[in-house]
């Protein structure tokens, strides 16, 4: 069993930043995939970010890149997403997601069926 704890949402202006932190229970977390997710208000969730067992394996929705930056510390079992230049599109709940299934060489995976532990999210909201 996999417990994830989002923290450091709130309400910021377009063009301000935000640092997004989960923190993982379980003492295999250096072995998981971790990715962020978001689901704005009559929509469907997306993926945002995602990162691979390996630090530098990392990938991020077109509309964050170039802005958002998911990071992960196995030492604090902690991941982050660093969200720079935000935009009124990016208002949503944010939720972090454990793939304990993925292998070692394997890009962090997009789709959210593949992640098997979820947050209970934190709100992001982006007023212009």
């Amino acid at each position: 069993q996999v417990q994830l704890v989002e923290s450091g949402g709130g309400a910021v202006q377009a063009g301000d930043s935000l640092r997004l932190s989960c923190t993982a229970s379980g003492s295999q977390f250096s072995r998981y995939g971790m990715g962020w997710f978001r689901q704005a208000p009559g929509k469907e969730r997306e993926f945002v970010a995602g990162i691979g067992r390996g630090l530098r394996n990392t990938d991020y929705a077109d509309s964050v890149k170039g802005r958002f930056t998911i990071s992960r510390d196995n030492a604090k079992k902690m991941v982050y997403l660093q969200m720079d230049n935000l935009k009124p599109d990016d208002t949503a709940v944010y939720y972090c997601a454990a793939d304990t299934r993925i292998i070692l060489s394997s890009a962090p995976r997009t789709n959210s069926g593949s992640y098997d532990y979820w947050g209970q999210g934190t709100q992001v909201t982006v007023s212009s």
